[in-house]
């Protein structure tokens, strides 16, 4: 639209029609200047004809003075005759050429002119396809956008309901595996407490002494991997909630045999 590149197939390279418009104007000027130099050819000839006839009759009037002046008259006149039908034969010549190669800048301009119209022609036809394609994308475009934005935000939605989705069962499996761990250190300190006081009598404890250690360090360990999976559960869900993928899975609770 703004001509900064050649406009195939009307123009090989950039400027084509602009080229060719600046030698129309020089033909034009050629065959102006032409023109004026006929005009001048020809108002010289008119202006020598009337000297010539001045010259005959002044020739005429003097034929009564001397026959030879008459002759010499005659031979000088015929001599300036040939020469003037020498001069206009040239001119003629002259002047046909210069209408030949009017004629043929003529035709040339015709034909550019020609040219220019039928090439101004087909670029309004290429100009007009160029806009309906150029709107019909722009339309396609703005349907795309929308359809882009809506489904953005469609995305951004599920994105949301997929994180909630993954906190509400990372919570859950947390709270069921802390639910069994507590229920199992309950046990365990139930256990504890009987075996204590079944210790307080001084023939008993010798033997349960061993028992209730290693209730003790069962209990321990238990609490140990209570901690590690509220960690390691409370870490996964940091993760979901900041944007990370690929979180939902159970945590690894190590069995931990009973005494």
């Amino acid at each position: 639209e703004t001509n900064t590149l050649p406009f195939h197939p009307f123009e090989n390279q950039q400027g084509d029609l602009l080229r060719m418009e600046k030698e129309h104007q020089v033909l034009k000027e050629q065959l102006k200047e032409a023109e004026e130099k006929f005009e001048q050819l020809q108002s010289r000839s008119l202006e020598e004809i009337g000297a010539l006839e001045e010259l005959l009759k002044k020739s005429i009037e003097e034929t009564k003075v001397s026959q030879n002046e008459l002759d010499w008259f005659h031979q000088d006149s015929e001599t300036q005759m040939k020469k003037w039908q020498q001069e206009k034969k040239e001119n003629r010549e002259n002047l046909k050429a210069l209408r030949g190669t009017a004629k043929k800048h003529s035709d040339t301009n015709d034909r550019y002119l020609k040219t220019i119209d039928d090439k101004e022609k087909q670029y309004k036809e290429c100009l007009n396809v160029f806009l309906e394609t150029s709107n019909k994308f722009a339309n396609e475009k703005g349907k795309l956008e929308e359809l882009i934005k809506k489904s953005q935000g469609d995305s951004q939605e599920c994105e949301k309901r997929a994180v909630k989705a993954e906190l509400s069962v990372l919570q859950t499996w947390k709270e069921t595996e802390m639910w069994k761990l507590k229920g199992t250190i309950a046990k365990a300190e139930g256990n504890l407490r009987m075996l204590k006081a079944l210790s307080s009598s001084a023939s008993a404890a010798p033997v349960l002494k061993s028992q209730i250690d290693s209730w003790e360090i069962f209990i321990a360990n238990v609490k140990k991997q209570l901690e590690k999976v509220e960690a390691e559960y409370d870490e996964k869900m940091e993760l979901v909630k900041n944007g990370a993928r690929n979180c939902l899975s159970k945590v690894e609770i190590v069995d931990v045999p009973y005494p």
